[in-house]
């Protein structure tokens, strides 16, 4: 029986990158109640990603309880290269809240953080594109609110040959038990404010 939760199923095969602590991952996962149709990654090693995020251990051992892969140090840049997914093709593939990382000095506001995080987005389009099954979709859930919408995440996708199908509200609440986490190197397992979140909607131009 198919079991739903928001935008997504458990017949979707579905990939999750950039994962904070997995507790978005471990969300779909039991409103699925398996995991056996995701793949949820990190770029983190899994040895500095309890460093960073130590709430990440009882979500990790739930995912393996529910069947889910687990994969840590995936790089969004080149994911469509690494040597287990890519001989993956997906339905959907999840990226919510991309960030380039926090550093000293460097405003969200700041143009080199912005140019940083155009970047990160670039990457991510290009890799997932080829990663999608036929109908297949890519979400990224951001901020639409200064400096964030400075990110032109609609051009970017655009760029690597991806149209915007939807745009919708992103209410935390519908994800229960999903924390938010800065991640980066200053105070990294905090949670940053969610205002003028929206889930875009991407799908390859034919």
């Amino acid at each position: 029986m198919e079991r739903r939760i928001e935008h997504y199923g458990s017949s979707q095969k579905i990939l999750l990158v950039g994962e904070g602590d997995f507790s978005f991952s471990v969300c779909l996962a039991r409103a699925f109640r398996r995991a056996t149709n995701m793949v949820a990654t990190s770029l983190d090693s899994r040895e500095s990603l309890r460093e960073k995020h130590w709430s990440c251990a009882s979500h990790l051992n739930q995912l393996k309880q529910r069947g889910c892969l687990v994969l840590h140090d995936v790089d969004v840049h080149d994911m469509d290269q690494h040597y287990i997914l890519r001989r993956m093709k997906f339905d959907v593939i999840i990226f919510n809240f991309p960030h380039a990382g926090h550093y000293p000095g460097l405003r969200e506001s700041h143009h080199q953080l912005i140019e940083m995080h155009k970047q990160l987005l670039s990457g991510f389009f290009a890799s997932a594109r080829v990663m999608l099954r036929f109908g297949g979709e890519v979400h990224v859930t951001a901020r639409d609110d200064y400096p964030y919408n400075t990110w032109d995440v609609e051009e970017l996708a655009a760029e690597e040959g991806l149209i915007l199908t939807e745009r919708v509200w992103f209410d935390k609440s519908d994800y229960p038990g999903y924390h938010n986490k800065r991640g980066g190197g200053i105070n990294s397992n905090k949670k940053f404010p969610l205002r003028d979140s929206y889930t875009f909607k991407f799908m390859i131009n034919y």
